[in-house]
């Protein structure tokens, strides 16, 4: 849209060629508001900066320098980008700037479909994960299907929402603390998860009630009036947590072999209460919320830095990760329920980066067993994926050691490395 219109509010004008479009994103982020004070999406780069590639060697300078400097002035990783699903000469750029750069901002996400992804661009793809943990892969056939368009966007961790929508707010339910209030799995289902959901669901409506009606920025902002955001595509964000927990402790499962990730029963019990919340989430209908039916949106949440013993999500815990494809096919039956984010990470040993077609082939029976979306990244890497979001590794160590770094995140990624196992995750050779 802003490639077409400009923007009235900023004073600028359609751009016409790489520098303009560059400068008139740049300019065009510092005024997009988030709860981080810095913007969670930057749009589908590839789409936005491919009529501008004309000659493909000072596109490669404008789009490396356009990386860079959101590198360094929006310095939070939960600013995010997507590419894809068609191979395009900026999407190649980016990629290209992306591994050169060695960033941990933006984090990126290609939303890629085998049918319409060539089969170079996917490789390159993965080898660019594999050495700089992103892009991420969304299962661009399944997303197309439940958001009901093409025209939908990965933003910030991996929340999936329509372009020109978002999240009013997200309060997030940890699982494993309700469990312990439990007195039994039918306690659990039928008495303290719905009794918790419906409270939930009426506090995001409080929240969103507040922002329709006393504050300001659905009535004034220049965003809203001309046209980039639409009140209409925006909805609460149901978060979940702690899963695995709630189930290993509601069957006092203590021996590996018995836990959520290995046995049928810790498994069966995961879905059946993520069916039932589903239920209950679907069938309330929001006063405030239009989009999506009028209901709020069940989002496995990626964690928070605090967080001890709750995985993100429903996720197998960090060290608990079962062989590659077993992993795989447990968890890809929560995906199904979560079109508004939910993602697994998979670190590859280095000699991955020389099969590049074995990484495809395990994200292609990924993406055949239900999930939506998936992470990779090597041992060797510097930039890792913590959660949903990327930090170094050697910005985290010059934090340890009492220096100053330039991403925000870096502290989150530094508590949940000591508190969460994040950089322990299995290493698959």
């Amino acid at each position: 849209m802003i490639n077409e219109n400009g923007c009235k509010f900023l004073d600028l004008d359609a751009p016409t060629d790489i520098w303009d479009a560059t400068n008139t994103l740049l300019i065009f982020y510092k005024h997009v508001p988030s709860i981080t004070s810095y913007p969670v999406y930057l749009g589908n780069l590839d789409e936005l900066l491919e009529p501008f590639v004309k000659d493909e060697d000072e596109a490669y300078k404008a789009i490396k320098l356009f990386l860079k400097h959101i590198d360094r002035t929006l310095t939070d990783s939960f600013v995010h980008a997507n590419i894809g699903p068609i191979d395009t000469k900026a999407g190649r750029l980016v990629l290209k700037a992306m591994e050169e750069l060695q960033c941990a901002v933006p984090n990126l996400t290609v939303r890629y479909d085998k049918d319409l992804t060539s089969k170079e661009f996917t490789k390159l793809c993965a080898s660019t994960a594999l050495s700089t943990a992103k892009p991420s892969f969304a299962n661009h056939k399944m997303d197309v299907k439940d958001f009901n368009t093409e025209k939908y966007a990965l933003a910030s961790c991996y929340n999936g929402f329509i372009i020109g929508g978002g999240g009013y707010t997200l309060v997030r339910l940890v699982l494993s603390k309700l469990a312990k209030e439990s007195d039994s799995v039918e306690d659990f289902i039928e008495n303290k998860l719905p009794y918790a959901s419906l409270k939930m669901l009426d506090y995001i409506d409080e929240r969103v009630r507040f922002l329709l009606e006393e504050a300001a920025f659905f009535k004034s902002n220049f965003l809203v009036l001309e046209g980039f955001v639409k009140q209409e595509l925006f909805s609460g964000m149901f978060g979940v947590v702690g899963l695995a927990e709630a189930v290993n402790y509601l069957l006092n499962a203590t021996n590996q072999q018995d836990r959520f990730g290995y046995s049928k029963e810790a498994n069966d019990l995961g879905l059946r209460i993520i069916e039932k919340l589903n239920s209950i989430v679907t069938s309330y209908k929001s006063k405030y919320s239009t989009g999506f039916n009028s209901n709020h949106l069940l989002h496995a949440q990626v964690g928070i830095d605090i967080d001890e013993g709750i995985s993100p999500g429903c996720r197998v815990p960090v060290g608990e990760e079962p062989e590659l494809f077993k992993h795989i096919l447990q968890s890809a039956p929560y995906h199904k329920y979560f079109f508004n984010g939910i993602g697994d990470i998979f670190v590859f040993e280095d000699t991955y980066k020389d099969n590049l077609e074995a990484v495809v082939n395990v994200i292609d029976g990924a993406f055949n067993s239900g999930i939506r979306y998936i992470s990779i990244y090597s041992d060797s890497c510097d930039v890792v994926r913590v959660t949903g979001y990327l930090v170094k590794k050697s910005e985290v160590a010059q934090l340890e050691s009492g220096n100053a770094v330039k991403n925000n995140a870096t502290v989150f990624g530094m508590n949940a490395k000591n508190g969460a196992k994040a950089f322990d995750r299995k290493i698959r050779d």
